[in-house]
C-alpha cells in the first residue's frame, strides 16, 4: 500500500508540474488516503503480532 502511495503521489507531482490540477488534486487525495490506511494497517498489524 505504501508503493501505491508513492505512485499517487509522483502522479500527481508531475500532473501539477504539467498543469493538470484536477488529476493532480485527485492523486493527492488518494496518496494521503493510501498513505493513513497502510500506516494504521502496520500499526495493527504491529502491535497484534504476537510474540
Amino acid at each position: 500500500m505504501f508503493r501505491w502511495a508513492i505512485i499517487f503521489a509522483v502522479i500527481a507531482l508531475i500532473a501539477s508540474l504539467l498543469g493538470f490540477g484536477g488529476v493532480a488534486g485527485l492523486s493527492k487525495d488518494f496518496a494521503v488516503i493510501l498513505l493513513v490506511v497502510a500506516v494504521i494497517l502496520a500499526i495493527v498489524g504491529f502491535f497484534s503480532r504476537k510474540v
